[in-house]
């Protein structure tokens, strides 16, 4: 695993250098859009709506909107944020593990010491299952001030992010308001059922069944030859393109027509010592000229946009 973030638990005078990890994966089979007509792949891309153009990733910036204004609040801006610069995951209180609603846990994290931190991790490790207590924090995260819940699970300290209080929806059901009368033989034949079907929780026994049958389907689709050339999906130059690279078909053709007309434009801005050529080139209007050494200064602009599409890739 790699750590997505370097802090210390506080509390009290005690500080306790860790490091974060993401406690959970996604097992699901990853699967991206084709055209239904001929497999080609299906991309997006940021574009800017004033200017046209596709945007670097290192070139986007934030916004807030509201009525006929917008914000726009840079990288830098939110930096200056004190919360945001906070390293700390600070201990507010510790409460009695049962009195915290699973519907407000959010994601989960795995603690590890620094190697000098040892003794303080483990102190605070046991101390809290023992109590059976479980530390209220709060501590900033990918730009976001966030509470959270610090407890033992094994012989390692769990943090999982908490739903503020707002984000939590209430459950307003009108046909709830009814008075519904349910008689002491129903109660006790579903108490026995209950009974009956009681067991300990193993979640080993249960699996993801779609994503199993996905992958068997898959699988027998390859056997039996129905697959299409990965590289014929991406257009005329058939070679795969890096995950997430944001490009379509439509730009793919287009920056090749482009680079055609900028190479074009050059052979002829040297000459040509073929006849037919540089006389076809004297005949031509000027506008044409012109729109040809558009298309050439277009032409690195173009690349510029592919090469900020990979960037924005691997920062995603």
């Amino acid at each position: 695993m790699r750590a997505i973030w370097k802090g210390a638990i506080t509390f009290g005078l005690v500080s306790v250098p860790i490091r974060l990890y993401g406690a959970t994966e996604d097992h699901d089979v990853e699967l991206h859009q084709v055209h239904n007509k001929d497999g080609g792949r299906i991309r997006y891309q940021r574009r800017c709506e004033v200017c046209g153009k596709v945007v670097e990733y290192e070139h986007i910036d934030k916004a807030f909107a509201e009525g006929s204004k917008t914000v726009v609040l840079t990288e830098d801006d939110l930096k200056s944020l004190p919360e945001e610069r906070s390293r700390e995951i600070e201990v507010v209180e510790f409460v009695p593990s049962e009195q915290i609603d699973p519907i407000m846990f959010d994601r989960s994290y795995f603690l590890e010491p620094e190697k000098t931190a040892i003794k303080a991790y483990s102190l605070l490790r046991r101390t809290l299952e023992e109590t059976e207590r479980t530390a209220i924090v709060q501590f900033s995260l990918r730009q976001k001030t966030r509470l959270g819940a610090l407890r033992a699970r094994g012989n390692v300290l769990m943090l999982q992010s908490l739903l503020w209080d707002d984000e939590v929806r209430e459950a307003d059901f009108e046909s709830l308001n009814s008075d519904v009368r349910v008689s002491p033989q129903e109660l006790k034949m579903s108490a026995s059922l209950v009974d009956n079907m009681s067991t300990d929780f193993s979640p080993d026994k249960f699996s993801d069944d779609y994503q199993e049958q996905l992958r068997q389907l898959i699988a027998a689709k390859l056997e039996q030859g129905d697959a299409l050339d990965t590289a014929a999906t991406f257009g005329e130059e058939a070679e795969p393109r890096p995950e997430g690279e944001v490009i379509d078909l439509m730009e793919a053709l287009r920056q090749s027509v482009e680079r055609n007309r900028a190479s074009r434009a050059g052979q002829e801005s040297k000459g040509s010592t073929d006849k037919s050529t540089a006389k076809t080139a004297t005949k031509r209007p000027a506008k044409k000229k012109a729109a040809k050494k558009t298309a050439a200064s277009k032409a690195p602009a173009k690349k510029a946009a592919g090469k900020g599409a990979r960037s924005a890739s691997k920062a995603s």
